[in-house]
């Protein structure tokens, strides 16, 4: 059983390298294949084992996709004040330690959490009740506070109201088998390459190690707590994603600059995840695709699963944190010698060819509608998680009706 385990775990940990560093292979189209080959599988494997290799799937995943984000999809130097602090490194040529900084924040928060777990299965079971019975309510009002929370805010409830609108039509299609698919793919990743492509930006050599003053400690134990609350917060609100939570910690935590956004930005994925495995199994609710999955595999939820799946994550977590920082490494070094706009248009087609597969051509006009939203959101300058209206709209229905 323990080989069986450990493999499953290594296959996890090779399919989380391919989707976190492929745009528009995500764990959760995965985790669903291996649902459909379920029955087949079941004959040679233990059910244990494929929850094992998804949390190994999706623990890697989130230490690698941060390297495509902040690698790709970056604009022009003239629209810098717009950038994440991710991008405005690597034009500073940087690009290496704000990825070793997100990866500092996956490993620590994902410790943290681990750490304050008893804790939070006392408060899982404390607050459920009364927070299903608030959950539109509560969603409402997050909703407002991030609208308002800048001076755009007109543009903001447009962009909101927009992709919360094009959401609730996708998602209500029954011929469309996929429709997170080519909605996100749209909105958050074509639609940010193609601008990339636009600028015409051209990367500068980056630099293999940081030679700037270290961090206050003040600011990393900031970073890091804020990180790990935002993380567990996300967990407990479908259609709450890291955006958001990245959002409202920024909101209460002053003075993080690029650096601490970075550490807490790269816990929040990480512990996002890991606190939907424990919501599963503590009131046996799922959260997300991946989880999902695991929850129609194992059927009956137990605490030895639980313990099995948690001990998977932090071992593949530090596993993750080695190779992803040498990953990375040789992606900046790589990153330069390319034609930004030409690979830039490769990985489009390679997303629009995906969808076509998966979706067909209803897919593809999916994509297009929502990669036109994304551009226009660029171009007005409104935060992009705003449009994760698309899934928070369509949530937030669901509660008030």
């Amino acid at each position: 059983m323990f080989l069986e385990f450990l493999l499953a775990m290594l296959l996890g940990i090779c399919a989380g390298i391919i989707t976190g560093l492929l745009p528009g292979v995500h764990i959760n189209l995965v985790s669903l294949l291996l649902l459909s080959a379920a029955p087949v599988l079941l004959q040679y494997v233990n059910v244990v084992s494929l929850c094992v290799f998804i949390v190994s799937m999706a623990v890697m995943h989130s230490f690698l996709d941060v390297v495509p984000s902040i690698l790709l999809g970056a604009p022009d130097n003239e629209a810098s004040a717009m950038l994440l602090p991710g991008h405005r490194m690597l034009l500073q040529g940087r690009g290496f330690h704000a990825i070793k900084l997100t990866l500092i924040g996956s490993l620590f928060c994902l410790l943290i959490t681990i750490a304050l777990l008893p804790f939070l299965l006392i408060l899982i079971a404390y607050i459920n009740e009364p927070l299903n019975a608030w959950m539109g309510i509560i969603l409402l009002a997050l909703v407002v506070f991030l609208l308002l929370r800048d001076a755009r805010r007109w543009q903001n409830l447009l962009v909101f109201s927009l992709s919360g609108v094009l959401g609730l039509i996708v998602l209500n299609m029954p011929m469309l088998k996929d429709p997170l698919f080519p909605l996100l793919s749209g909105l958050f990743g074509v639609s940010a390459l193609i601008a990339g492509m636009q600028s015409k930006v051209k990367i500068p050599r980056q630099k293999k190690e940081e030679q700037q003053a270290s961090m206050k400690k003040g600011v990393i134990a900031k970073a890091l707590l804020g990180g790990s609350f935002a993380g567990v917060m996300t967990a407990f609100f479908p259609g709450v994603g890291p955006a958001q939570g990245a959002a409202l910690s920024t909101t209460f935590l002053r003075n993080l600059g690029d650096e601490g956004y970075l550490i807490l930005v790269g816990g929040i994925g990480t512990v996002n995840f890991v606190m939907s495995l424990v919501t599963l199994f503590a009131i046996e609710k799922a959260r997300n695709g991946a989880v999902l999955v695991i929850m129609q595999l194992v059927g009956q939820t137990s605490e030895d699963v639980l313990f099995v799946l948690l001990a998977v994550a932090v071992f593949v977590a530090g596993t993750g944190m080695v190779s992803s920082l040498w990953i990375s490494r040789v992606f900046a070094e790589w990153i330069v010698r390319v034609d930004y706009a030409a690979m830039s248009a490769i990985v489009v087609c390679f997303v629009t060819f995906l969808v076509f597969v998966m979706t067909g051509w209803i897919g593809l006009l999916v994509l297009a509608v929502s990669t036109s939203l994304g551009l226009l959101i660029g171009a007005w300058g409104v935060a992009r998680s705003h449009a994760m209206g698309c899934l928070i709209l369509p949530v937030l229905l669901y509660f008030l009706l």
